[in-house]
């Protein structure tokens, strides 16, 4: 008896898939092509929305960025007024009515973030901060300020405007002493 070989069971190749037509692939590719243009298309018009949302709205904060300030004024306007009103009013009725309106204008400028630049005599002079409207030999140390002529104002840190200031110089060698005016010590010598 002889054994039998087992015969290695035969299996059939696959069939290959039914060939296309080119038209068919060109139909296909064509369609993937329109697909991918209509999203691109959706795409920019989406970015382009939004452009046009974000313009819109700075142009909104812009128009409108003063709208808490005025509401901030508006009781400062109401106190002016009241005070223009007030013709029988006695000067001391009148003071305390300036300097309530003053209190008002103030706070609302403090809620704005605007803040006084008002050195006082002896400080350092800070070309950033004041502006010197006259140099004036004095007792005190040069580039320091000997008074203001007026206030400045900081908005948030930048400064809206400087404060004119008087600033003090060095006196000049006559004036100190160190030198005598009728003195020929200080002539040149030929």
């Amino acid at each position: 008896m002889s054994d039998p070989k087992p015969q290695s069971e035969v299996v059939p190749p696959p069939e290959p898939a039914p060939a296309r037509s080119l038209d068919e692939l060109l139909a296909e590719a064509q369609a993937k092509l329109d697909e991918q243009r209509d999203a691109w298309l959706r795409a920019l018009a989406d970015a382009e929305n939004a452009r046009k949302r974000a313009q819109a709205d700075i142009a909104q904060a812009r128009k409108y960025a003063a709208e808490q300030i005025v509401e901030d004024l508006l009781p400062v306007m109401d106190s002016l007024e009241a005070a223009l009103g007030a013709a029988g009013a006695s000067p001391d009725a009148l003071r305390s009515g300036v300097e309530l309106t003053h209190r008002q204008l103030r706070q609302a400028l403090e809620r704005a973030g605007v803040a006084e630049i008002n050195p006082g005599p002896g400080q350092r002079f800070d070309p950033h901060r004041h502006q010197a409207m006259a140099a004036l030999e004095a007792d005190q140390e040069p580039n320091t300020v000997l008074a203001v002529m007026q206030k400045g104002y900081t908005l948030h840190d930048r400064v809206v405007r400087p404060a004119l200031v008087s600033v003090a110089k060095a006196k000049s060698a006559v004036e100190n002493g160190t030198v005598n005016p009728i003195s020929d010590s200080n002539l040149e010598s030929n």
